[in-house]
């Protein structure tokens, strides 16, 4: 298989080893620490989670991603990569730590949220300094490659660092603290590789001034305003069209992601064990349904163009969204959850190749920061929204036809700006 050619090419490069080795860590520990928190929040027989706890959680998660991703990188060129690595995974143990001692104690949630904010702020800085430490570890002609086989790794380490967790959990120690501290001693691993190489390997290299940070902050604030405008201008209006389209598609998703999370843990089943088996299927499948999109929507989008395959995609989620969501069923939920997966997907691939395509070389870094803003903010709007809308068994007629008029009105709006764009060439 090419892929398979491609990393053993890849892994001829001994640096490169060492830095996918302290990703393949740290992702793992991502997805070993986000399921402990997860089932805390809402599998926990203790607990009883409410559509609020999930809101909470998922904002934990996703937050720190909107709110550091744009800053991150003014900081990671003053500091160190490797001792980023070094440091990021020895505080994020420390910092597991502390959320393991207070799921077993008595204490306020806000402080458990507080730890657990923490902990993924930091991660933002390690996933950063990895793709903008891979220029230094793998040769120009093979860093393309190397782009697109890394962060995938990243992303199966961490979906394989979930499902030990759940082994862990099932078969050791049915508790999350447990869990938790196998994520510290993944990190401490992690930040233990990140020794075997050079402090100043991996850069950056030293300039002979820097603007002070403030006005490096201000800066970006600035860029990302000028990105804003940017997308203002008339030859990138679809670019800005897709963007808010995709926002709007990972709100519906968002939303439905915290109404399954609700269906398994009280309405499919009164066992918290049983119910977390519910979901690691839902994940499951949706998955798939991601690993589909991939595969088919290269050939939709050079025959239909990237945006009539997003109305495609939005006008299928309308109608077959509350076909299957709404009589609540764990069989029609789980095909909900394949094809929202994969019209998600394929929305995100199109949304993906507008911005490149239409935006200019000099903006696209501080067009994809807000792109990544918009993406992580919708999710969490759409688990607040979710959180007023409910019940406690989480079947909510009102909440599915919502999520199926907007997925409506964005492919009317899209189509309709399609119709407009062609009328005036």
């Amino acid at each position: 298989m090419a892929v398979v050619r491609d990393l053993r090419v890849l892994l001829r490069f001994g640096n490169f080893r060492r830095l996918l080795a302290v990703r393949l860590l740290s992702q793992c520990a991502d997805g070993v620490y986000q399921l402990a928190l997860a089932t805390y929040v809402v599998f926990s027989p203790e607990k009883q989670a409410s559509a609020t706890a999930i809101a909470s959680a998922m904002a934990v998660l996703l937050l720190p991603y909107s709110l550091v991703g744009p800053f991150a990188g003014v900081l990671l060129d003053r500091w160190r990569r490797r001792q980023v690595f070094l440091h990021g995974n020895l505080l994020r143990a420390l910092l597991a730590c502390a959320t393991a001692a207070l799921m077993v104690s008595q204490v306020p949630d806000w402080l458990f949220y507080v730890s657990a904010l923490c902990v993924t702020a930091v991660n933002r800085f390690v996933l950063a300094g990895l793709s903008a430490a891979l220029p230094r570890v793998v040769d120009g002609e093979r860093l393309v490659m190397a782009n697109s086989l890394s962060p995938t790794a990243g992303t199966l380490a961490a979906v394989a660092g979930g499902g030990l967790a759940f082994a862990v959990r099932l078969v050791i120690a049915d508790s999350d603290a447990a869990v938790v501290l196998l994520a510290c001693a993944l990190y401490l691993c992690a930040a233990l590789m990140s020794l075997s190489m050079a402090a100043d390997l991996l850069g950056p290299d030293r300039a002979p001034a820097r603007p002070l940070l403030v006005t490096a902050l201000r800066g970006t604030a600035r860029g990302l305003s000028a990105g804003v405008r940017h997308l203002s201008e008339p030859r990138r209006r679809e670019a800005a069209w897709a963007l808010v389209s995709i926002s709007l598609t990972r709100f519906c998703y968002g939303a439905l992601t915290v109404m399954v999370l609700m269906l398994c843990r009280y309405a499919w089943s009164s066992d918290p064990d049983d119910g977390l088996a519910l979901l690691g299927v839902a994940v499951g499948v949706s998955g798939a349904g991601f690993f589909v999109a991939a595969v088919v929507t290269p050939a939709a989008v050079g025959r239909l163009g990237p945006l009539r395959w997003i109305i495609v995609c939005s006008a299928t989620a309308a109608v077959l969204e509350p076909l299957l969501m709404l009589s609540f069923a764990r069989t029609a939920a789980f095909v909900a959850a394949f094809a929202l997966g994969l019209v998600t997907q394929g929305a995100k691939i199109a949304t993906d190749t507008v911005v490149q395509s239409r935006v200019e070389d000099d903006f696209r870094g501080r067009i994809f920061s807000l792109y990544d803003v918009l993406f992580n903010v919708a999710f969490v709007g759409a688990a607040a929204v979710s959180a007023l809308m409910l019940p406690p068994d989480g079947r909510s007629a009102a909440l599915v036809v919502t999520i199926a008029v907007i997925y409506g009105a964005n492919a009317c709006a899209i189509a309709r700006f399609v119709r407009r764009r062609v009328s005036h060439q």
